[in-house]
């Protein structure tokens, strides 16, 4: 087994003599929030929004034009799991008919400098990774 630096692993990640607490024995990889967490915030779909939503608040017709290739089901549904999670806001404005506007909490601010990041780095590396893929013979 791999044991991984323990200065290297995020606070309360790190297990006895360096193990991750993943890979020790009894760890229930349902109950992970890091896997919780990446495996809605890391979704093609969510990261699409979040990016919509880091430029400003906004209604859903607008994130529906400015993501043409979502289907309003998908939409609703990522929004839906973002307010959940308390990464974005939703406002209904009493307007005939109702408006509603969303934006990223404070939570979801402080998500968008590592997804930058993540997004940079894919930006960065596309041609590469393209290359690769092209090379790849399984």
């Amino acid at each position: 087994m791999t044991r991984l630096p323990r200065e290297n692993l995020p606070e309360g990640m790190g297990g006895h003599g360096g193990t991750p607490v993943w890979r020790q024995p009894g760890f229930d990889p349902h109950d992970c929030p890091v896997r919780n967490i990446l495996d809605h915030v890391a979704a093609k779909w969510t990261v699409l929004i979040l990016l919509e939503l880091h430029i400003g608040p906004q209604r859903f017709n607008a994130l529906l034009r400015a993501l043409p290739d979502i289907s309003r089901r998908m939409l609703t549904q990522g929004l839906r799991d973002l307010e959940r999670d308390g990464i974005i806001d939703r406002t209904v404005f009493d307007t005939r008919p109702p408006a509603v506007e969303y934006r990223l909490t404070a939570l979801g601010q402080s998500l968008m400098q590592p997804l930058l990041a993540l997004v940079r780095w894919s930006a960065d590396h596309g041609d590469v990774i393209a290359v690769a893929r092209q090379r790849f013979r399984p």
